[in-house]
């Protein structure tokens, strides 16, 4: 496979899992929940596990139940100061500069969300743009417009695009357009359920598939092994 871009998740990607920003994402986010329902945060943690294999994102799946104030809810979800509980990386930029491909990143967050990452993690310079949830009108990955807006985006075409993210459902929504993808992180080892916007696609034009690797640290060695094939 000749891989001319490489388009990137951002979050749990590009950092690890354990750090402790994604905790803190996702405590801000339950207790949205709670407050949308009117629960306590117990509560949320088990409704939303329920309820988000439905869904792209906790967003489109409130959306759907009524919420309207979406930018409050990403102020809420990703405060200013949130790149605080991010740590420095300081072997991620020697990493990203040796991978010559043009780079680009696909998040279901706001913007601003992405800028403060990048800029924490002294990598902003290293990518040609960035997609968010708004660009997607609000329904992000695994949908078929936000991959093919991020492609758009980046001038180049599926079959010469690797992509990345932490999660099944949405390496699986990039497989079912004919794309190769990696799934980055040792924790998604167990198939996940997909939900039916990952499974509803046209027929691709070519079979498409999903490789696995256990950090973006592994990404030369895939990029290697993928000009072999």
């Amino acid at each position: 496979m000749d891989v001319i871009h490489v388009i990137f998740d951002l979050d749990n990607t590009l950092y690890s899992s354990t750090a402790a920003m994604d905790r803190g994402i996702t405590f801000r986010m339950l207790t949205c929940v709670a407050d949308f329902f009117h629960i306590n945060y117990d509560e949320a943690v088990a409704l939303r596990a329920e309820k988000l294999p439905e869904f792209s994102t906790t967003l489109e799946w409130l959306r759907s139940e009524g919420l309207t104030d979406t930018e409050r809810y990403f102020s809420e979800v990703h405060p200013v100061y949130e790149a605080d509980e991010l740590p420095f990386d300081a072997g991620l930029r020697p990493l990203l500069i040796s991978i010559k491909q043009p780079k680009y990143i696909l998040t279901n967050a706001p913007r601003e969300h992405a800028d403060r990452v990048l800029e924490k993690l002294n990598v902003a310079d290293l990518f040609s743009g960035i997609c968010d949830i708004r660009d997607c009108n609000l329904q992000g990955k695994p949908y078929p417009y936000a991959y093919r807006h991020a492609l758009e985006m980046s001038g180049s075409t599926i079959d010469k695009t690797l992509f990345l993210d932490d999660q099944y459902k949405y390496t699986d929504g990039w497989e079912a357009l004919g794309g190769t993808a990696a799934l980055v992180g040792k924790q998604n080892g167990v198939h996940l359920c997909r939900p039916a916007v990952a499974v509803a696609f046209e027929e691709p034009p070519h079979p498409g598939r999903t490789l696995c690797i256990d950090s973006v640290y592994s990404l030369p060695s895939l990029l290697k092994q993928l000009e072999r094939l």
